[in-house]
């Protein structure tokens, strides 16, 4: 995992990643976009010099750091990255003074073992019925960020 750590690098998007970001989400409009470049709520994640990541949160409340999205490309999943960019994203709303952290991703999805895994708990869900946002219920996990 040290080799690993050494060889990955996370930083906050600009728009020089604005092709490279929407090859992989298609839920975030341009002005979304903009919006996580001016704000640092949004990261690219490499190994080497390439890119093989993003992922991105907002504030819910004003004061609750909620993970939108995190996504690796196919051939670089498995490999651990997808635990040091959660570590990174908690390390940092720790250092901003943030004392708890919350993701979400739907029931039939694998995520929730992922995030188990990194200590998440179930907190709670959603459910969208007939209407344009229909989808399996998502369910949200919450962590607890230690204290320095």
């Amino acid at each position: 995992m040290e080799k690993k750590k050494q060889m990955f690098n996370i930083r906050y998007v600009t728009n020089e990643d604005k092709e490279f970001w929407f090859s992989i989400d298609h839920h975030v409009s341009k002005l979304g976009f903009d919006r996580k470049v001016y704000a640092k709520q949004g990261y690219v994640m490499f190994v080497g010099e390439g890119p093989i990541g993003i992922m991105h949160y907002n504030l819910l409340w004003d004061n609750l750091p909620f993970l939108n999205h995190i996504y690796i490309i196919d051939e670089e999943r498995g490999k651990g990255y997808g635990s040091l960019a959660m570590e990174y994203w908690e390390e940092e709303m720790k250092r901003e003074g943030f004392q708890m952290v919350l993701v979400s991703t739907q029931v039939d999805e694998g995520a929730q073992h992922f995030y188990r895994h990194l200590g998440y708990q179930d907190c709670g869900g959603l459910v969208l019925n007939d209407c344009p946002l229909a989808q399996p219920m998502e369910m949200f996990l919450s962590k607890i960020l230690e204290k320095k």
